[in-house]
């Protein structure tokens, strides 16, 4: 029988290894992982227990990503106080706003362009 057992990991395809690695640490607070002896520069992070961001420098082509096309979506226990950490941070993104399902969600862009949604199912109502 066929079957799925996860997703392991997303990769992305980024202009500048540094800057990216630096954006994922300080600004999205990803665990950096070990990577392979790879012949082309990038770097790993760990998301949650079991999920990587991979990341593989040298982009030249323009990225093509928005909050209502290409993405990826990062669970959290606690949406405000990213919203904290991100106005601390100086970093810029959307506000938090209610899916129509109820859950609320905040957008950000990292360095080459990739939107990032950030979104937790616990405490939202809609009123």
């Amino acid at each position: 029988m066929l079957s799925i057992i996860g997703i392991n990991h997303v990769a992305i395809y980024v202009a500048d290894v540094a800057q990216s690695v630096e954006f994922y640490e300080k600004i999205v607070r990803l665990t950096p992982l070990a990577r392979p002896a790879f012949d082309f520069p990038g770097a790993w992070f760990k998301i949650g227990d079991a999920q990587e961001l991979h990341i593989i420098g040298i982009r030249t082509e323009p990225v093509v990503s928005g909050s209502r096309s290409n993405h990826f979506a990062l669970e959290v226990s606690d949406l405000d106080a990213w919203e904290a950490h991100f106005k601390a941070t100086n970093t810029t993104y959307r506000p938090p706003k209610f899916r129509p399902d109820g859950v609320r969600q905040i957008f950000l862009q990292d360095p080459d362009g990739y939107w990032i949604e950030f979104f937790s199912r616990k405490g939202n109502q809609l009123i």
